[in-house]
């Protein structure tokens, strides 16, 4: 199962952002999960992690945060304002999977990165 992580400031947004992927990911039949983490807590999260969705609000930090992702193979994108809107999480989801499909790691048979 891919692990997309959401990550904020504080952790409060992506936990709400993430459970409402869950949801729709499984409404869709899709082998895929969500976790929300702060920014200060990346690090230890992103070993599990397949894309990271980095909160609209951390834009100023973005560079930094996806280089760190990518320095593990993970693809990572930039939610936009409306990610916490209405139409927000599907948006996200359909992001995430958006750059799931950029990476050659099969999506299937337990961590990519073990």
């Amino acid at each position: 199962m891919d692990l997309i992580l959401v990550v904020c400031g504080a952790g409060a947004a992506s936990t709400f952002l993430a459970s409402r992927l869950r949801m729709l990911a499984t409404e869709r039949g899709l082998d895929v999960t969500a976790r929300a983490a702060s920014n200060l807590d990346l690090a230890s999260h992103l070993p599990d992690a397949r894309v990271l969705l980095v909160g609209p609000h951390l834009e100023s930090s973005f560079a930094e945060l996806a280089a760190e992702a990518a320095a593990r193979g993970v693809p990572a994108g930039l939610l936009p304002a409306t990610a916490y809107g209405s139409q927000g999480a599907s948006d996200a989801l359909d992001q995430a999977l958006a750059l799931l499909a950029t990476t050659s790691t099969p999506t299937s048979g337990g961590s990519p990165h073990a």
